[in-house]
């Protein structure tokens, strides 16, 4: 997540590197090498993350009215493996991949979003609820079919899962009254919350992986001036 300036990058149609990380496509696989400092106490994060999709990439869908951010699936279900020298650990099972990009920045046009990703080696779903500035809201609910598609499914009302330590406000689908919980967090920001969701649809449990988001509180200066100090910046290196 280290922050650079314009000249440290290079980009093909399978190829990204930024500084000395980079990602790339090879047989069907996405590669992240990685190779930075970690901040607030520097150390070296040095390794690999290897991507195999299980699932065929899904269509761009449109986060906003005006169509100036977009969201797109590239991999529903893929199996990952992580192999990292700084620290040494390793670690593999399925997961998920996915691209956010637009025209504006986020806290133009965004006020929340609560996004989550049932945590399943096959099936499950996704959902994606964003409270637009210009007040309006976009829900996505789309489930994994056996052919490794995803299609349109239900969405559940939300349900409010309990504020963060930093107080962000964050909801989750439930059915039936049923109130989710968080299982366990896993990331606590000013402005950014993920954490692991136990729920219901009323056949049977669910886990997901759950993001909460809060673009006011990113926008507060005293949040801003807190940047730096969680994301390094290397304006030539």
């Amino acid at each position: 997540m280290t922050e650079r300036g314009a000249g440290p990058r290079a980009r093909a149609s399978d190829h990204l590197a930024i500084g000395p990380s980079q990602v790339s496509w090879d047989r069907g696989r996405l590669t992240i090498a990685i190779d930075e400092m970690a901040v607030p106490i520097p150390r070296r994060v040095r390794g690999t993350v290897t991507v195999t999709p299980t699932s065929a990439p899904s269509r761009a869908f449109h986060l906003d009215a005006e169509g100036h951010h977009r969201w797109r699936p590239i991999a529903p279900a893929a199996r990952v493996e992580a192999r990292f020298s700084d620290p040494d650990l390793s670690w593999s099972g399925h997961g998920y991949c996915d691209t956010n990009d637009g025209d504006r920045p986020l806290e133009r046009d965004f006020l929340t979003w609560n996004w989550s990703r049932e945590v399943r080696a096959a099936g499950g779903r996704i959902h994606y609820d964003a409270r637009r500035a210009d007040g309006g809201r976009t829900t996505l609910a789309l489930g994994l079919q056996q052919d490794g598609r995803l299609a349109p499914v239900e969405a559940p009302d939300p349900a409010p899962l309990p504020r963060t330590g930093w107080r962000v406000a964050r909801e989750t689908p439930a059915v039936g009254g049923h109130r989710p919980r968080v299982i366990m967090g896993m990331e606590d920001a000013p402005f950014y919350a993920r954490a692991v969701v136990g729920t219901d649809w009323g056949d049977r449990p669910a886990t997901f992986v759950h993001e909460a988001l809060s673009m006011p509180r990113f926008s507060n200066p005293v949040v801003q001036a807190m940047l730096p100090f969680r994301m390094p910046r290397r304006a030539r290196t």
